[in-house]
C-alpha cells in the first residue's frame, strides 16, 4: 500500500512540466515596420510565455513564406498578395506552402519615391531609369515588378536593395527612384524626406486593372501629406499584410500567442504606431489565407464571427 501511494505521488509530481516553445520570427529589413513590430513580438513571446524566441531579419514577405512554409521559421509578417501566390504555389513559389495566418495586421502602402528635383514626376515616367524595386524575394519586388508591368515602362535598370540602402542610394545618386510597400511612415523614408526633397509618385490608377486582374488583394489608400512633410497627400495602392504561420503548428500554442497580441496592443504600438491598427473584428479578414484553428478559437471566445 505504501509502494503504490509512493508511486502515485511520483507520478504527479514527477512529471516534468511542458518546455518553454522555442520560436522563430522572420521579419524584415533594417529601417522597416516588420522588423520593429517583430523585435516587439519576441520580447513579449520572451516574458509572457517564456519562450526562446529567434528574430531573423529577411527580405521581408515572399522569403518569410517560403521560411514559415519549410519549416525554417515559425512566424512571419508577409503582405497578402505573396501569401496568395504561396498557398496558391505559383511563382515565385515551386509548389502550394502550408500556410495560415493569425491575423491581419494593417495596410501596407506602396511608396515610389524619387528625388523632388529628379525625371520623374509621375509613374509613367519610370522608362529608362534605374531603380530600386525591393528587396530579392521581398513583398514590395512583387508589387514593384507588376507597377513597372502595368505603367509600360521600358528599359528600366533594376537594383535589389532594402529600404533602408534604397535611401542611402537615392540619396547619393546611385539610383533614381525606389519602390517600397509599408505601413505608415516607414522610418528610413522619413529620415530620407529630412535629408533631402523627395517625390511620391501617385499609383492609384493601377489600383482597379489590379484588382481585376490580382483577385481584388489592392486596394485604394493615401499616403497623406504629414506623414513625411509633402505637399500634397499622394494616391497610392495599399496591400494588407499578415502574421502568418504554418498550419502545423501546435493548436493551444497557436491561441496563446493570438490571445497575447491583443493582450499587448499597447505595447507593440509603443514598438510602431501601425500597431494601432490591430483589431479583432478586422483581423478575421486574412482571405484568401486561411486562419490557423488555434485563432479561430481565440476569435470565436471574443464572439467575432
Amino acid at each position: 500500500m505504501v509502494m503504490a501511494l509512493a508511486l502515485v505521488v511520483c507520478a504527479s509530481a514527477c512529471v516534468s512540466p511542458p518546455a518553454p516553445p522555442r520560436l522563430v520570427i522572420a521579419t524584415g529589413g533594417a529601417g522597416g515596420i516588420y522588423d520593429r513590430i517583430g523585435e516587439a513580438l519576441a520580447a513579449l513571446l520572451r516574458s509572457r510565455l517564456h519562450a526562446s524566441v529567434t528574430v531573423l531579419r529577411t527580405a521581408a514577405s515572399v522569403e518569410n513564406l517560403k521560411l514559415v512554409g519549410d519549416g525554417g521559421a515559425d512566424i512571419g509578417f508577409a503582405s497578402v498578395d505573396a501569401a496568395a501566390l504561396a498557398v496558391a504555389g505559383s511563382a515565385p513559389f515551386t509548389r502550394p506552402l502550408p500556410i495560415q495566418s493569425f491575423m491581419r495586421l494593417y495596410d501596407e502602402y506602396l511608396h515610389v519615391v524619387v528625388r523632388a528635383d529628379g525625371p520623374a514626376r509621375d509613374i509613367g515616367h519610370l522608362s529608362g531609369l534605374t531603380l530600386s524595386t525591393g528587396a530579392s524575394e521581398s513583398g514590395t519586388q512583387l508589387l514593384a515588378e507588376r507597377v513597372v508591368e502595368g505603367v509600360g515602362a521600358k528599359n528600366v535598370t533594376r537594383i535589389h536593395l532594402g529600404v533602408a540602402e534604397s535611401a542611402s542610394a537615392l540619396e547619393n545618386g546611385r539610383i533614381q527612384g525606389f519602390f517600397f510597400t509599408s505601413g505608415l511612415p516607414t522610418p528610413a523614408i522619413a529620415d530620407l524626406a529630412r535629408r533631402v526633397p523627395i517625390r511620391l509618385l501617385a499609383c492609384d490608377q493601377l489600383v482597379e486593372p489590379f484588382q481585376t486582374r490580382y483577385d481584388n488583394v489592392y486596394l485604394r489608400r493615401l499616403i497623406p501629406s504629414l506623414v513625411y512633410g509633402l505637399p500634397a497627400d499622394t494616391p497610392t495602392i495599399g496591400v494588407p499584410n499578415l502574421l502568418v504561420v504554418n498550419s502545423r503548428m501546435d493548436h493551444g500554442l497557436a491561441r496563446r500567442i493570438t490571445e497575447l497580441v491583443f493582450q499587448s496592443r499597447d505595447e507593440l504600438i509603443k514598438a510602431h504606431v501601425e500597431a494601432r491598427n490591430l483589431h479583432e473584428r478586422t483581423a478575421t479578414r486574412t482571405f484568401p489565407i486561411a486562419l490557423h484553428t488555434g485563432a479561430v478559437d481565440y476569435y470565436r471566445d471574443q464572439k467575432i464571427s
